[in-house]
Formats: structure tokens, C-alpha cells, sequence
């Protein structure tokens, strides 16, 4: 399964992001093979529709889920429609999210948040 989770950094002791459509980076995880690769957020330096930004790119990675604070109305409705589970974690480092993630220890976002949440 392939997770991906919004982060400051790129590296498993960044911390993790709670504004999905304004991090700078997802780091991606196969939770099968042991792989991640990290990638820069598109959505990060858009005027508008970040978090749009953010999830179509994350969809185009094949993910089944996605780990952050906050998912703005578009972004989750976008989410939701490709059937991606969506879980909301504190701004840990990241290989503890992986972790707590494995051990089922996340509460599910099943409610878009605010827009505009995680603006600069």
C-alpha cells in the first residue's frame, strides 16, 4: 500500500505538515516493499486551489492514503471521489506517523476542514 504524508522536510525525522494543500513536500511510502521517495508539493507557491493542487498530484502517485492535519472542502471532496482514505496526525516526525499508521493509531478524516487553513 502506498501512503502519502505531508511533510516539512525530506527526510523521515521531518515533521510532519498539517496543512496539506501548503506543504512543501510528500513523502511517499510503500508500506509492502519498505520504498519512500519524497516529492516537492505543486500546490505549495499556487495563488488559489492549493489544496486541489495538492490532491491531484497525490492521486496521480496511486495512493490509498493520505496522512495530514487538515484537508481543505476541495481537497477532500477530490480525495473522497478516488477513494483515498484520508487520516489526520500531530506534526510528528514522520517515520513515527509511518508507525502509529501501521499500528492503526490515526483517526480517519471522514470531514473536510476549513479552506484556507494552512495559508502562510
Amino acid at each position: 500500500m502506498k501512503i502519502a504524508i505531508s511533510a516539512t522536510g525530506q527526510h523521515k525525522e521531518s515533521l510532519l505538515d498539517r496543512r496539506f494543500g501548503r506543504c512543501d513536500y510528500f513523502q511517499i511510502f510503500n508500506t509492502e516493499t519498505g520504498d519512500y521517495k519524497v516529492i516537492n508539493n505543486n500546490g505549495v507557491s499556487s495563488g488559489g486551489g492549493a489544496g486541489i493542487a495538492a490532491a491531484s498530484q497525490v492521486i496521480e502517485e496511486n495512493v490509498s492514503v493520505i496522512i495530514t492535519g487538515n484537508l481543505g472542502p476541495n481537497a477532500f471532496e477530490l480525495i473522497e471521489k478516488a477513494e483515498i482514505k484520508a487520516y489526520s496526525c500531530e506534526a510528528l516526525p514522520i517515520y513515527r506517523v509511518v508507525e502509529m499508521f501501521q499500528k492503526n493509531q490515526l483517526f480517519e478524516i471522514s470531514t473536510a476542514g476549513n479552506a484556507h487553513h494552512g495559508m502562510k
